[in-house]
């Protein structure tokens, strides 16, 4: 009976923790605060974001409950040099994004396993769509926890998924021209700065939460470890370029 009560014990203990884990990720460790982070989203609604009525918040977590479009942070804009970090999940299929400067920035949220755009993998989960692709796949299986975080400081951004740098681009480098003109085609502005967050409704269902904001200093020093992007199959590059193409002609004939 001891080693019963014992085992149950443990048991709900570790529900406990696991409960309380959750319950707590919107908010700010005492490393976190002493970093210079803010909680951007309260855990408790969706003040301070501006949306059409189609994003809840239920038991900590944001999530989208029907067409509308994107969810937007309009509180404050986001740093010229910052750091996001974010948890995220989707749902079979599911496709989302985190807008972070103006134009077509884009931290790729996505089902690699089962949406088409996980076939490229330029166009895949942590990737900044349709420019760079990740170092490879890090993404836990649907319906699982991710943890995500974007850093930009001058010319050099970075995408990590679960604790791993997926993606180093300094845009000033020579030899990332091909991904930077990629990114111009589609309608970014390297210069430009200045953005409000976005979650992209892409009318998938998507989860976010723990979403945590802090501005970058001079002293703040950046993991400059170089990662490639993985290596792109040709019959993929193929479909990429005529899908750039029709976004370029599109945007001429409007």
């Amino acid at each position: 009976m001891t080693k019963y009560l014992t085992t149950t014990a443990l048991m709900f203990a570790a529900i406990a923790n696991s409960s309380l884990a959750a319950d707590n990720s919107n908010a700010l460790t005492d490393k976190e605060s002493t970093s210079g982070f803010e909680a951007i989203f309260n855990g408790s609604d969706l003040d301070g974001w501006k949306h059409s009525g189609n994003w809840k918040v239920e038991d900590g977590v944001i999530s989208r409950g029907g067409k509308g479009g994107s969810l937007v942070y309009t509180t404050k804009k986001i740093p010229d040099d910052f750091e996001l970090r974010f948890h995220w999940k989707v749902g079979k299929k599911s496709n989302s994004g985190i807008y972070y400067r103006p134009g077509q920035y884009e931290y790729q949220i996505l089902d690699n396993s089962e949406h088409p755009d996980g076939k490229n993998p330029r166009t895949s989960a942590a990737s900044l769509y349709f420019c760079m692709a990740p170092s490879h796949d890090a993404t836990k299986p649907v319906g699982e926890w991710n943890t995500g975080r974007i850093i930009c400081k001058g010319t050099i951004i970075q995408h990590w998924l679960n604790g791993k740098k997926v993606m180093h681009f300094d845009y000033s480098d020579s030899q990332w021209a091909f991904n930077v003109d990629m990114l111009e085609k589609r309608g970014a502005d390297l210069k430009a700065r200045g953005a409000n967050l976005s979650l992209q409704d892409h009318g998938d269902p998507v989860w976010y939460r723990a979403i945590k904001l802090r501005k970058l200093t001079d002293d703040d020093t950046l993991d400059m470890k170089p990662v490639r992007p993985v290596k792109i199959a040709d019959d993929v590059l193929e479909a990429e370029r005529k899908k750039l193409e029709g976004i370029v002609n599109r945007r001429k004939a409007a």
